[in-house]
């Protein structure tokens, strides 16, 4: 299709090429979304709807000090003067507004069912009423004198503004978030007394750095409370790209019960977090039995959240108890930051903490300029009145005999006193009362106090400084009004370090219960409950047998070793149940075709290793180094293609003892055995030309006790007359004693 449309030569509507029109429409689509739906403004904070219900409620009236009004009124307003877009979502947008548990600062004040923190909804919107805040009064303040463009609303029929004023941080004080296309917003809410703070240094040292301004916000304050726990190179970096994450954790402490009992009070949940979703949450962890150190939880909450959690045991350590609950419920979140907004009111930018600052002292700094030109033409044109005025209450008595005789009053005073149309208008509609001498003196009183306000506004618009200077003050009167030292402004969110534990959380985390672990020769493995003496009752699939048996608790990790020279580790809670027959290792690792097990035992990190291949090379690797986080386990023994590993035991004792193919034994001090943590190994014993084959075994021993080994009757035989097989590392080794098993193996 040609990339121009093709008219056809009857006349009939032209031919549109389907890829431009979709793209056309997409991107038409995309900046709506962006522009006047998800993305707040970095001036003032907000997105069009919450500006257009803040501004019909200005102009409904609804002042802090005044009366309340129903919501359906002021949705109605909202929706059939500013926003077309459904009456529901305007009144989402006006509860969230009014929720203290949502937002830092509410711009709406609710009288009635507005929801609260276990999720519940708000009443309808006929049921409730509502009225302005302060701080939207802030907001919006200077909103009549001109301080911000104003655009036609949707039908044309009036004008509805592009920003507000701002007499107030919006945007960092009390967050945003929202999802556009193709990019998303979150900003959450943040202490206004610190943010006055930031906004004073930035406006003397306007080159500040990102890390001097962390010194004033330290990290969000949340409408919730709770402990952040990040370190503050985190805080500032994520401020400095305007993108990251913050960890927030609950508040809690210990309370103390009779007879050295002790219960858990969480106090302050994260931000965002229902409460009974929460409580849902560890009720259910509790029954898949993933919360072990936890005995119960009770919501004893009123106004202010009061979840109770009973440990299991009192001899639990509360720190552990609550580091497993952070784990694994919202007791922890990842508070988002990702500051999209539109900069200037145009462009989607992701925006430094510095540059958002910037941005709202800029748009305080135009709304001043504008404000000040409003009063200063309010002033100008009372002056030129008031001249006018003047001029007349001089020449009295002409004025009245111009108005009572001429027949055009208007002109002769114009011609005759050389005045403006503006101050004639002003003479002809003076009250007789008004030609009393006290109204006069009034009149030079006033012409004098705006002659030196207008002097005053002249100075302030050609000083850079005296505005900033300005603006300092009404920065530092936001401040005193919202601050910390105001019931609203204190600060809510703390700030802590991780504790340190010396015990593995992951075992904590987990119920310590006894269980057998069977392994079959075909790879498939289940774990019984309990420690199982006989197992010779065990059923296999048809052509399987018993591999390896291993007696263990639900919090041991297991080690697999196999003939690729890798190790593998599985949580014993992990392991499919004792019914039927288990499922194959091999779903759980991956293990490439043509290899197999050689064993598995319980890990025991203060142990170590020694692992050997099938052509007699070997080393020493302590076991906390063998350990996989993967399912592609961990290399430890090197092998070439022709190779495989063979052995796998504990180093117990002082010396090796090895036994070939060949039915010849080496012993040799364990000392001469090097200790790494992955490669081919060392020779343990060395194997002649003619001999068939290679290793056949190898283990530690005590050479105060003797070389002990189990024959196939199962009795134990200890050899303590060994210098005749004493020798070197790397030696040939000699004969077998007599009654050494057949197999080659020590037991």
């Amino acid at each position: 299709m040609s990339d121009k449309p093709i008219l056809p030569e009857d006349g009939s509507a032209p031919v549109i090429n389907l890829k431009e029109a979709l793209e056309e429409r997409y991107l038409a689509y995309a900046l709506s979304t962006i522009m006047n739906r998800a993305l707040p403004d970095v001036r003032d904070g907000l997105k069009p709807v919450h500006r257009r219900l803040l501004y019909a409620m200005h102009e409904l009236r609804l002042n802090p000090e005044g009366r309340f009004k129903k919501c359906a009124k002021i949705v109605g307003e909202t929706m059939g003067s500013y926003h077309p877009h459904g009456d529901q979502s305007i009144y989402d947008a006006m509860v969230r507004l009014a929720q203290d548990f949502a937002v830092r600062f509410p711009l709406v004040d609710g009288q009635g069912n507005f929801g609260n923190v276990d999720g519940d909804n708000a009443a309808a919107m006929r049921y409730t009423e509502a009225r302005m805040t302060d701080v939207a009064r802030a907001l919006l303040e200077g909103i009549e004198e001109n301080a911000v463009d104003f655009r036609p609303t949707y039908d044309d029929e009036g004008e509805e503004p592009v920003v507000l004023p701002a007499n107030f941080p919006n945007l960092l004080a009390n967050g945003s978030s929202g999802i556009a296309v193709g990019m998303a917003t979150n900003i959450p809410p943040h202490n206004v007394g610190e943010l006055c703070d930031a906004a004073l240094y930035l406006i003397k040292h306007p080159n500040a750095s990102v890390e001097k301004i962390v010194d004033f916000i330290p990290g969000p304050d949340l409408p919730t409370g709770g402990i952040l726990v990040d370190s503050r190179d985190s805080i500032v970096e994520t401020y400095k790209n305007g993108r990251g994450a913050f960890r927030v954790r609950a508040r809690w402490q210990v309370e103390k019960l009779p007879r050295g009992g002790w219960q858990i009070v969480v106090t302050e949940i994260p931000w965002q977090v229902q409460k009974s979703r929460l409580i849902e949450k560890i009720a259910d962890l509790m029954l898949a039995k993933k919360l072990p150190l936890l005995g119960d939880v009770l919501d004893e909450s009123a106004e202010d959240v009061r979840l109770v959690l009973e440990p299991k045991s009192r001899n639990t350590d509360p720190v552990v108890l609550m580091e497993s609950l952070f784990r694994v419920t919202d007791l922890e979140s990842r508070i988002s930051l990702n500051m999209n907004v539109l900069s200037r009111g145009q462009v989607p930018n992701v925006l430094g903490l510095r540059q958002v600052l910037q941005e709202w002292l800029d748009h305080r700094k135009d709304v001043l300029v504008r404000r000040t030109n409003y009063r200063l033409e309010k002033i100008e044109h009372r002056l030129e009145v008031l001249a006018g005025l003047l001029i007349a209450y001089l020449n009295i008595d002409e004025v009245i005999r111009i108005i009572r005789f001429e027949d055009k009053p208007k002109e002769e005073l114009m011609k005759r006193f050389e005045l403006s149309e503006i101050q004639t208008e002003a003479i002809l509609n003076m009250r007789l009362r008004a030609l009393n001498k006290l109204q006069e003196v009034e009149i030079r009183n006033e012409h004098d106090a705006l002659s030196k306000e207008r002097d005053e506004l002249r100075a302030l618009l050609a000083s850079d400084a005296a505005q900033w200077k300005k603006i300092s003050g009404e920065i530092g009167e936001t401040r005193k009004k919202f601050g910390k030292d105001t019931e609203l402004g204190r600060r809510r969110s703390r700030f802590a370090d991780l504790p340190e534990l010396d015990i593995d959380l992951d075992a904590a985390m987990v119920e310590k219960e006894p269980v057998t672990i069977v392994l079959s020769k075909m790879g498939w493995i289940r774990a019984l409950r309990g420690h199982v003496e006989d197992v010779g009752g065990l059923q296999f699939k048809s052509g399987d047998k018993l591999k390896c048996v291993l007696r263990a608790h639900t919090t041991d990790r297991i080690l697999l070793f196999t003939t690729a020279g890798k190790f593998f580790t599985l949580d014993a809670s992990q392991l499919p149940g004792g019914r039927g027959h288990g499922e194959p290792v091999r779903l759980m690792i991956d293990l490439d075709e043509g290899h197999d097990f050689i064993g598995m035992h319980v890990h025991d990190p203060r142990r170590k290793l020694l692992v050997a291949s099938n052509v007699g090379n070997g080393f020493i690797v302590a076991e906390k180094n063998v350990v996989a986080n993967t399912r592609k386990g961990k290399q430890v023994l090197n092998v070439k293609a022709d190779e495989e590993a063979l052995v796998c035991t504990f180093v117990e004792g002082d010396s090796v003892a090895v036994i070939g193919e060949n039915r010849k034994l080496l012993l040799f001090k364990l000392s001469e055995l090097n200790e790494m943590t992955r490669g081919r190994g060392v020779r343990l014993q060395r194997y002649g030309k003619r001999d068939k084959g290679g290793l056949s075994d190898v283990r530690t021993w005590d050479s105060s006790v003797g070389l002990t080994w189990i024959d196939a009757a199962g009795r134990t035989h200890t050899l303590t007359d060994v210098a005749e097989w004493q020798g070197t590392r790397a030696q040939a080794g000699k004969s077998a004693p007599k009654g050494f098993p057949r197999n080659n193996r020590f037991s």
